[in-house]
């Protein structure tokens, strides 16, 4: 910080040439000079993994595979007062459990590490130093108060709040002076120029006028910690990313993250915002929902290629829309210039019939049989333990037995340990209140079908000149006429 500091009192120079503007892309997936496909997944630890990043890691892996590509895990952390404890974990393990294990990432390590933005503090005032040294940022000192009243102002004059560039115009004194009261300020970018043009490899061509809607943004502050404008092109450059994959929420923003990148002299990556995966009536999906998260489905029993399946036959990329897709037809079929603008409505009340699909496969292969017979034998150890009087139940061959006599009617293996399977597994149960009480009723009942046994013999004789079927007919009758109610 000292050394950026020191930068702040030399005299900057004009942000007129910021770069020059891109050229015409055409819609191709091609890397820049033939580079190798890397893309990243980089959510924010602030919560565990959901079924919305989920699906938005799951098209990075396999677009990355499909292309014999690297798949990146990155943890953008650099909001320290919101993170999660054990989300950072959960992140990477959801993953693992999903069959989409990241190639670099904080645990597994890399060449582009550390993959923490809290660790990569360094990276970002190295590009603020060569952003103010140009012209291209300047130090802010204005208080979180005056920031505040600019806010309500513009909401009470019902327009969208923004920076006013206060500190934009400042003198090289003024920068001076402040610094000596404010050793710390905020870094903001300073946006002028035409926004470049862009070609979405999903949503086209683009290009948002942020200058004109929008104050110059912090990129780094005054703790040292960048924002995400700064962090996700300094480490998309750095880790040598060649496709960006995220969510559209982040297309608008696209315009200023390029114009970061002409100010820093870098090769933009190809850019493709996904649409939104939402709930089937439109909603967004919250966290608040807490069956969204991963760890919900797995310890519930959902098999992670039913999840995968859902998330993208609800959605675009593939040339058909069908259920019982595994990871490799994904990988397969996948095809990104076919994914569309439109948000993909998720219908979770599906998922059991996903499921109960890719059970009966797993069921079919003799390997991940045994392996389901080892799982059920867990779940009925946990869950009738106490209450096996035959311990063979849990032979392997029994289980087995089981799991292929009911393959068709459940959806889930742990259906096999509720409660109207237990007959499976555990002896019926029986007081002896109970079994008075169905003696009471034998012994009434064999007194009153003994009582009834000489007049139906009586009139049985009577007709036994008639014909077998009238004899038939008439055994039935009397029967039904004496046999007492239950």
């Amino acid at each position: 910080m000292a050394v950026l500091l020191k930068r702040l009192l030399r005299r900057r120079r004009p942000p007129a040439a910021l770069g020059r503007p891109l050229g015409r892309r055409e819609a191709s997936l091609d890397t820049h000079a033939g580079a190798a496909v890397r893309v990243r997944f980089a959510p924010s630890p602030t919560g565990f993994l959901h079924l919305g990043g989920l699906r938005t890691a799951l098209y990075n892996y396999i677009f990355a595979k499909k292309h014999g590509g690297s798949f990146i895990l990155r943890l953008e952390d650099t909001d320290q007062t919101r993170l999660v404890p054990g989300a950072a974990e959960n992140i990477e393990d959801m993953l693992e459990w999903a069959g989409i294990p990241p190639d670099e990432s904080p645990r597994r390590g890399g060449p582009a590490g550390p993959y923490l933005q809290s660790q990569r503090l360094a990276l970002y005032a190295q590009a603020t130093e060569a952003l103010l040294k140009s012209g291209a940022a300047y130090p802010c000192f204005c208080s979180p108060q005056r920031l505040e009243l600019l806010k309500r102002e513009a909401l009470r004059n019902r327009q969208t709040p923004r920076y006013d560039n206060r500190c934009r115009s400042l003198s090289e004194a003024q920068v001076a002076q402040k610094l000596a009261k404010d050793p710390k300020p905020a870094i903001r970018f300073h946006l002028e120029g035409e926004a470049p043009a862009f070609q979405d490899l999903v949503y086209g061509w683009n290009r948002h006028e942020v200058a004109s809607v929008e104050g110059d943004p912090v990129i780094l502050k005054s703790d040292g910690f960048p924002t995400y404008h700064l962090a996700c092109v300094v480490d998309d450059h750095h880790m040598g990313i060649s496709h960006v994959l995220r969510g559209s929420e982040w297309l608008v923003s696209t315009s200023k993250h390029l114009l970061l990148y002409q100010a820093l002299g870098w090769q933009p990556p190809l850019f493709a915002h996904l649409p939104l995966l939402l709930n089937r009536d439109g909603s967004k999906l919250s966290k608040r929902q807490g069956d969204i998260f991963l760890e919900h489905f797995a310890a519930a029993g959902f098999l992670p290629d039913a999840l995968l399946d859902i998330i993208t036959s609800c959605g675009s990329g593939f040339a058909e829309n069908q259920m019982g897709r595994t990871l490799p037809e994904l990988i397969t079929q996948f095809d990104l210039t076919r994914v569309t603008c439109h948000s993909a409505l998720l219908d979770l009340e599906k998922l059991p019939e996903f499921n109960r699909l890719h059970l009966r496969r797993l069921v079919s292969d003799e390997t991940q049989r045994r392996q389901l017979v080892g799982k059920l034998q867990a779940l009925v150890e946990e869950a009738f333990g106490s209450q096996l009087q035959d311990r063979h139940v849990l032979d392997a061959a029994y289980v087995e037995r089981i799991i292929l006599l009911r393959q068709g009617h459940i959806c889930r293996l742990q259906d096999l340990v509720s409660p109207a399977h237990s007959y499976l597994w555990t002896r019926p149960a029986v007081g002896r209140a109970q079994l008075g009480a169905v003696s009471e009723k034998v012994d009434v009942i064999a007194k009153r079908v003994l009582g009834t046994l000489p007049n139906v013999c009586a009139q049985l004789f009577s007709k036994m000149d008639s014909s077998p079927g009238a004899y038939g007919m008439a055994l039935a009758s009397h029967i039904m006429e004496c046999a007492p109610p239950f």
